[in-house]
């Protein structure tokens, strides 16, 4: 199945290594655009998030990159930077450009593949390439790797992957895309758990409600859900920074227990350098549903492998 960001003006590509269950997902303009992030959780892998600030000198981006392979995987990056420079995109600097690329991991070593696959540049710099307005969602990109409810550990977890939503009201636009591999439980919009941690007897054990009564176990650091929310919408940095706080609703809604200290949840947020203009306020409530369709979708979508069963299966 495939999404549609050609209105957002935003490109994504795919670089997958199913045997190594691992990949790396690029997210591109034609030129750069505005961009800010919002940290949920507390285990986070980041590079070049300070750049996000609304204060920083540098004020706009040339890419995002989602990536498994844990802290190995950030250097992925470097392929997304190497694609920039050869076509001299980057922030202006003496001696050429220097691309500002953004970056956020989750940790996928080991539970579904190799513990020593990891996204590499070449795989980073291929899905830039090959970055197109409509792409693949489900088990690919970054998400190929990726699981959830693993707070009752990977035994009894389930598949996530990679979903993205477009949400429009007239002129305005706004999508969202979601890496998906949490500690905690995936819930539809009524509330019903629909993929994470399994019971030993059958259905599913509701993770929030052990961790309350102090039966979940010992969990690791090894979770984390990346999100993208992008619009049409001309907004300043601080907006965009707004945005991305307003969309870990979507988070909460979607995911129980979310941005624990065992998960790195980072939620970015982007917009165009020039558009069209419409309330902030109207871009938060778009992008917060927009971003818990993309979670659904993300393990609605994820087929599983090696005895984690996936929702498309």
């Amino acid at each position: 199945m495939s999404a549609d960001f050609t209105a957002l003006g935003l490109r994504v590509g795919h670089a997958t290594d199913a045997a190594g269950a691992t990949g790396v997902t690029v997210i591109r303009g034609d030129g750069p655009f505005r961009a800010a992030a919002a940290i949920l959780g507390r285990a986070t892998g980041t590079r070049e998030l300070d750049a996000l600030s609304p204060g920083h000198l540098v004020d706009r981006i040339d890419a995002i990159v989602l990536t498994g392979g844990s802290a190995y995987g950030l250097g992925a990056a470097d392929g997304v930077m190497r694609w920039m420079e050869e076509r001299g995109r980057g922030f202006e600097a003496r001696v050429g450009v220097v691309p500002i690329v953004p970056s956020a991991v989750i940790f996928d070593l080991g539970p579904l593949g190799s513990a020593n696959a990891r996204p590499t540049p070449a795989m980073a710099y291929d899905a830039c390439e090959r970055a197109a307005f409509t792409f693949e969602e489900g088990s690919v990109g970054a998400g190929t790797g990726a699981t959830v409810g693993k707070g009752a550990g990977v035994a009894r977890a389930m598949k996530g992957g990679f979903g993205a939503q477009v949400e429009r009201r007239g002129a305005v636009v706004v999508g969202a895309m979601a890496v998906v591999n949490a500690l905690g439980d995936v819930r539809d919009g009524a509330g019903t758990i629909i993929a994470g941690a399994r019971a030993e007897g059958g259905g599913f054990a509701d993770l929030a409600a052990m961790i309350a009564a102090g039966a979940a176990g010992n969990p690791r650091a090894e979770n984390t859900t990346l999100a993208v929310v992008a619009t049409n919408v001309m907004l300043s940095r601080l907006e965009l920074a707004q945005v991305a706080d307003a969309a870990k609703a979507a988070l909460a809604r979607r995911i129980t227990p979310v941005g624990t200290s065992f998960d790195g949840d980072v939620i970015f947020a982007a917009g165009p350098i020039d558009g069209i203009t419409a309330p902030a306020m109207q871009v938060e409530a778009l992008a917060v549903r927009a971003l818990e369709m993309a979670i659904e979708r993300a393990v609605r979508m994820a087929k599983g492998r090696d005895g984690i069963p996936g929702l498309a299966d």
